[in-house]
Parts: structure tokens; C-alpha cells; sequence
């Protein structure tokens, strides 16, 4: 575990809080959410399993850009990929959005594997902002899901995930968020956590979820 919490942190890429009280709570959820890359850095091969960080229990359902009721139960016995953006980012949104659209893509076919975006702003990204959104980026609905939902729910399901999200008059755009993304198998556990602005890193996100269709049930 000591080796677990021995991450690297980049808040100038993905935070722009100058409060120091976010600024911490911010390093501590980002801390947890690094320890994938970590191991991978320590020389994880490919022939052993990904590591289990959590069990992850969510227990709100939120609403998708074609008004679909989204809950935990609609990814039971699937891999999916989550992470928490805004349609009107200013920052690393536009570019987390383009590296999960490959992530789209490369699994497109395949029904196994889901992705989840959850709005950090439900006040502006309405279910018309998220349709309008989702078909700028050419995406299903049924293979990208992008939820809305009321705001402590939300954010109390970025905790769960281990990942930042709150509101920051001084950040870009008024609120801050990790720029990760979280791998999830079908027992829904997280398996990893992965900087959705890299593409390196989001290309070892697509080999890492090939990885878990092949691991046996």
C-alpha cells in the first residue's frame, strides 16, 4: 500500500484552483485515482491481471442526452469507461472528449463496452445541451451515455469514483474536475484510472479494456 500512494500529481494541466482548501482535496482524490499509473510504472505486464482499487456502488440514477433513465444496473455484466466533464469547459474537456471519442471508436461494434460522461454543471448541461452535444461528436446514445441529474448526486458519485468534482469561482469556466478516466469490469470494480488528456495513456486504456474482455468471469 505504501507504494500505492506514491503518485505523480500535475495540477497545472487539469486544476486551476487557487483555494487552498480545493487545492488539497483535490490532490488527495487525484492521489487515489493515480494509483494505476503507478503500478504500470513499476513494470505491471500484460500477463497479470489488473488490479482491483474498489468496489464501486452508486446508487442514484441520472438521465442521458436521449432522456433515458441511467443507473448502475444498466452496466451490470459490462466494462465501461467513466469519467465527469462540462459542455462548456474552457480546458481540458475538448480534449478529453477527442481521446474517449477513440476509445468510441474502437470499441463501437462491441456491446460489452459502455461509456458513461457525467455533467459536473446540470443547471446548464440540460438533456437538449448533452443531445445537442453527443450529436456534434457523431456518438449513440446507447454506447455513450452523457447524464445529467441534481448536483449532490453528482458530485457524491465523483467521490465513489475517487475522482474531483466541485464548484471553483476562481477555475476556468467556475468549476474544476479530474481529467481521468476510470475503468470499470463487469463485477463493477475499478480496474484502473487513466489521464484522458494523454494519448498514451488513453491508448493503454483501450489495451486494458481488451485485457478484461478476455479475462474469464
Amino acid at each position: 500500500m505504501m507504494l500505492l500512494v506514491m503518485i505523480r500529481f500535475s495540477t497545472q494541466k487539469q486544476f486551476y484552483s487557487q483555494n487552498s482548501l480545493s487545492k488539497s482535496l483535490i490532490f488527495i482524490l487525484v492521489s487515489i485515482s493515480a494509483l494505476i499509473t503507478v503500478l504500470a510504472s513499476c513494470g505491471l505486464q500484460d500477463s497479470e491481471p489488473l488490479p482491483v482499487i474498489t468496489t464501486l456502488t452508486v446508487p442514484y440514477t441520472f438521465t442521458d442526452q436521449a432522456g433515458s433513465q441511467v443507473n448502475q444496473s444498466l452496466f451490470s455484466d459490462k466494462i465501461y469507461v467513466a469519467d465527469f466533464f462540462f459542455t462548456s469547459c474552457p480546458t481540458i474537456c475538448p480534449i478529453m472528449k477527442s481521446q474517449m471519442l477513440r476509445v468510441y471508436e474502437a470499441f463501437e461494434d462491441n456491446d460489452n463496452v459502455i461509456l458513461l460522461s457525467h455533467t459536473i454543471d446540470p443547471e446548464h448541461d440540460t438533456v437538449e445541451v448533452l443531445k445537442d452535444y453527443a450529436e456534434k461528436l457523431g456518438i449513440l446514445s446507447h454506447r455513450w451515455h452523457m447524464v445529467t441529474g441534481p448536483k449532490d448526486h453528482i458530485y457524491d458519485t465523483a467521490k465513489r469514483y475517487m475522482l474531483a468534482a466541485m464548484e471553483d469561482k476562481q477555475a476556468p469556466g467556475g468549476l474544476i474536475h479530474s481529467g481521468s478516466f476510470s475503468l470499470v469490469d463487469r463485477r463493477g470494480q475499478i480496474r484502473g484510472y487513466y489521464k484522458g488528456t494523454e494519448k498514451e495513456d488513453v491508448s493503454k486504456l483501450i489495451k486494458d479494456i481488451r485485457r478484461l474482455l478476455d479475462e474469464k468471469q
